[in-house]
């Protein structure tokens, strides 16, 4: 597994994050055995979201439940929660912020997260206000670290302007098949190419500059959550014969070349997985080892459907 450390901090992570959202089906035994599956993969950073559930902090209380740590081992691992989806709207004010971190460090039982996102973006933020409520929390000791999750630069840098910590992650959707904020620098300035349309204000390219790790959600789905492009013959016959020869090259399961073509950029992304399969799980995992070549990975990127100029 490889590991990574979070700009502007000392922590040594995996470039593998195990997502947590779909937990609540699973008893306390099943979650015990993912959660001891992934550490022994090799991954020590966890992903929650208050509104992950079907009611506020569901999963994050299922998890806190089922799963204890040692002082130890609290040490040893990254919890990461996002604050700021409500029901039928979002919401970054002060008090919204400070009370949902409260409820998420009871709900996971832990006296600290050690990264908080903001999720997606609130067209009615206000960075003050925000600022504040990293101030308490940072200074209470609550939240280690801090950053956003689907943020164009724009957005992070109104939040910047006032936000005294700096914001070192960005979680984005990103997979082989969803991929704009990859294509469009690749088709830059096509007139007509409906690639070239930049639909981020270059993401990625900001990230870098900033030294703001991306963190890649889910890295199997065709769109936005229209299904996987693994073994999906009718839409993606062309991506999957060259997943399976290069899972042959590699002898590694289709999941993990999925997952390396994340983890081959240069970017230094961490994926996040969220099954609740530890054979899946162990299966996608394996990628972080995959050190694809050049043109192993535009062969993907081709097959996908995206266009070299």
């Amino acid at each position: 597994m490889k590991t990574m450390t979070l700009p502007n901090t000392h922590f040594e992570v995996s470039n593998i994050i195990l997502g947590l959202m779909r937990i609540v089906p699973l008893a306390d035994e099943e979650i015990r055995s993912l959660v001891e599956a992934s550490r022994e993969a090799g991954i020590n950073f966890f992903d929650h979201a208050d509104v992950y559930g079907s009611e506020p902090h569901e999963c994050e209380r299922r998890f806190g439940d089922a799963v204890s740590f040692s002082a130890e081992d609290r040490a040893r691992v990254a919890i990461q929660s996002k604050v700021g989806i409500r029901s039928g709207f979002w919401d970054f004010s002060r008090e919204h912020i400070l009370r949902s971190v409260d409820e998420s460090l009871t709900a996971l039982k832990t006296d600290y997260l050690d990264m908080l996102l903001l999720h997606r973006p609130d067209a009615l933020v206000e960075p003050d206000e925000v600022a504040e409520a990293f101030n308490i929390l940072h200074d209470a000791g609550k939240v280690l670290n801090f950053g956003v999750s689907n943020h164009t630069p724009g957005q992070v840098e109104l939040l910047k302007s006032s936000v005294a910590q700096p914001l070192i992650v960005n979680q984005v959707q990103l997979s082989i098949t969803h991929a704009p904020l990859i294509a469009a620098g690749v088709s830059a300035n096509m007139a007509g190419l409906d690639q070239s349309i930049d639909r981020d204000n270059g993401i990625l390219d900001y990230c870098r500059l900033n030294n703001i790790t991306l963190q890649a959600w889910s890295p199997f789905q065709k769109g936005f959550f229209d299904g996987i492009f693994l073994n999906d013959r009718e839409n993606y016959a062309a991506l999957n014969n060259v997943i399976e020869d290069l899972a042959r090259t590699y002898d590694a399961p289709p999941a993990a070349i999925a997952v390396a073509w994340i983890t081959r950029h240069p970017a230094h992304m961490q994926v996040v997985l969220g099954t609740t399969s530890v054979h899946h799980l162990i299966d996608s995992a394996a990628g972080s080892d995959i050190a694809l070549t050049r043109e192993e990975w535009y062969r993907l990127f081709t097959a996908a459907g995206h266009i070299l100029p």
